[in-house]
């Protein structure tokens, strides 16, 4: 079974957690920019919530490489603590794509709140959620 890993990040934070999620699970964790050139049974997704909401290349990346996507697990940061858990299960929804339902989400940094967040605890918390789910999907 194929895993991938995909983000989208403005400063870094989200960035941190792909790649510790990436090196838990054995892939290579990439900007949602990337197309999804082969099927993959669960896709690491992660965004950090920009207005309330993922930003837009996020929903982008669903609807353009939906027939690619097995499943989608959700992680994130955010200053507020709000999750884009809803947001991206909805887009996946329309896209006929199935979303884990567990989700990761972690304090972010913005401008002065939650400085250095993600931290190495977020991290190696992020690495843990995902090898978790990858036993609970049942990919090997």
């Amino acid at each position: 079974m194929r895993i991938d890993v995909r983000y989208f990040s403005k400063n870094g934070g989200t960035k941190k957690l792909a790649e510790a999620i990436a090196s838990a699970v054995g892939a290579e964790a990439k900007t949602v920019d990337a197309k999804l050139e082969k099927y993959a049974d669960v896709v690491f997704l992660g965004s950090s919530v920009y207005g309330g909401k993922p930003d837009p290349a996020v929903t982008k990346f669903i609807s353009e490489n939906a027939k690619n996507i097995g499943k989608i697990v959700v992680f994130g940061s955010a200053c507020t603590g709000k999750s884009t858990y809803p947001a991206i299960k909805s887009a996946a929804a329309g896209q006929a794509v199935k979303t884990a339902e567990m989700f990761f989400q972690c304090k972010g940094q913005f401008l002065f709140f939650n400085k250095n967040r993600p931290n190495d605890q977020d991290c190696a918390a992020a690495a843990d959620f995902a090898k978790k789910q990858i036993k609970i999907l049942g990919v090997t």
